[in-house]
């Protein structure tokens, strides 16, 4: 069968839909543990919603840095899959999970015990302050795990292992959904907690969710790592994790860095204008999982195929996938927008916050064009090896449009959280442009790691 006929292409679309459906409901439930705290503690007051939601942009950005190792795990260990070379990916994945439990560890330490001093350094208001260093106290003590989590499930899924970090999910899910109503409100038995509760319930989550991959991880997929593998040290798989890793996780921790910043500044507008975007922050994250869902399931398949030297496959595959996320997301983007009139006041009774937030709703349609360029171009490029140049556009675009251009509307021209979300709107169209037209370009070819 010739594998740059169409044969291949149809069997490929094949795979990817029975790779995706498990990924979207596992990011889906990944994305409801902040929603879930957020709609629960809604019950408590805007001020509590506005702390967790930047205690989670924190948090975050920790988890980025995890991603460090994580990401550059999952696109080697897909090559390597690819290439039928498991030594190399047991040697891989053994080496990640090391250096991010030595990064989770002290993660944990830094959030628990410096939680006021990182939360007054992001300008969180007074009023909101108790509340926010509550939750990071509580989730930061734990914050080891997800870190382990991250790398266990970037592993299965570089072979094709997407279901079992999904049923994972759901069940981790079910905990702190439980949790959250169990502790917040006070039910059986338990005292009221508020903030405190919620932090609990996501804690106790992400622990036994690292307990179940971890097992579940030894049974499917690698049972043992033997010595001989690391005799001697395998310093080309470190080489080429940190290789792929700190250009992968770059970009990404650049766009974390940068919404820190202006977060710090959507502070400095109202409390009311970071609760807004909390609020709003939680609804349009469902509305691109598609495209998250799609990109790590195509992406899966490109690691395979360049792996195998199949770079022209790998393009169609990916141009394919691209088209069909453009179309479902913005049909979600949409319909969105057209139901955030009725959404937002189940959410808070505050006009400000529904009148601003209807806005964002409306917004958020054109941003998301460039979103799902940016979303599958950077995954996509790394993917087949091509880890440096989205980094560069990103750090540039970011910065200077995401957060000077949204800054100076927001606050000198007095155009407000509506003046940051057109920022916004510009940062993500502008480097969706300029990444596709690096995936068209086909640069890429020949920079796999095998």
């Amino acid at each position: 069968m010739s594998k740059t006929g169409n044969h291949p292409t149809i069997d490929f679309r094949a795979r990817l839909a029975r790779l995706m459906l498990p990924i979207f409901f596992d990011i889906a439930l990944v994305m409801l543990v902040g929603a879930v705290d957020t709609v629960m503690l809604s019950h408590c007051g805007d001020g509590p919603v506005a702390a967790v939601g930047m205690v989670n942009q924190l948090v975050n950005l920790v988890f980025l840095v995890y991603q460090f190792l994580s990401i550059g795990a999952g696109i080697l260990c897909a090559q390597y899959f690819g290439a039928g070379q498991r030594q190399r990916l047991v040697q891989t994945v053994a080496i990640a999970l090391s250096l991010n439990l030595l990064v989770g560890v002290a993660a944990s330490a830094l959030l628990h015990f410096n939680a006021e001093t990182l939360l007054l350094a992001m300008g969180l208001r007074a009023d909101t302050l108790p509340p926010g260093v509550t939750y990071l106290q509580i989730v930061g003590a734990l914050a080891m795990f997800p870190a382990l989590s991250l790398t266990l499930s970037a592993s299965m899924r570089s072979a094709g292992k997407v279901v079992e970090p999904m049923a994972i999910n759901i069940l981790a899910n079910v905990l702190n959904a439980v949790g959250n109503y169990v502790l917040i409100f006070g039910k059986f038995g338990f005292p009221a907690m508020g903030v405190a509760g919620a932090a609990w319930a996501t804690a106790f989550a992400r622990t036994v969710q690292f307990l179940l991959l971890a097992a579940v991880h030894t049974a499917r997929h690698i049972p043992s790592y033997p010595l001989s593998f690391f005799r001697p040290f395998p310093w080309r798989e470190l080489k080429n994790l940190l290789t792929v890793g700190a250009p992968a996780v770059g970009e990404e921790l650049s766009y974390c860095l940068s919404q820190v910043a202006v977060i710090y500044f959507i502070n400095k507008i109202s409390t009311e204008a970071l609760a807004t975007k909390t609020y709003c922050s939680n609804l349009i994250m469902f509305v691109f999982l598609f495209c998250i869902a799609a990109t790590q399931g195509g992406d899966i398949l490109v690691g395979h195929l360049v792996g195998q030297k199949h770079y022209r496959v790998a393009y169609l595959l990916g141009s394919f996938f691209l088209h069909r996320s453009m179309l479902i997301t913005l049909a979600c983007s949409a319909a969105l927008a057209i139901a955030g009139p009725f959404i937002l006041p189940l959410l808070t009774s505050n006009e400000t916050i529904i009148r601003t937030g209807v806005i964002i709703l409306a917004l958020d349609v054109i941003l998301e064009i460039g979103r799902v360029k940016n979303i599958f171009a950077c995954g996509t490029l790394r993917a087949a090896g091509d880890v440096v140049y989205p980094v560069v556009v990103g750090v540039t675009i970011q910065w200077s449009v995401g957060v000077g251009v949204a800054c100076l509307l927001g606050l000198p021209l007095k155009l407000g959280l509506i003046g940051v979300w057109i920022g916004f709107l510009l940062d993500e169209n502008i480097r969706g442009v300029i990444l596709t037209r690096r995936w068209h370009s086909l640069k890429w070819f020949g920079k796999s790691f095998t």
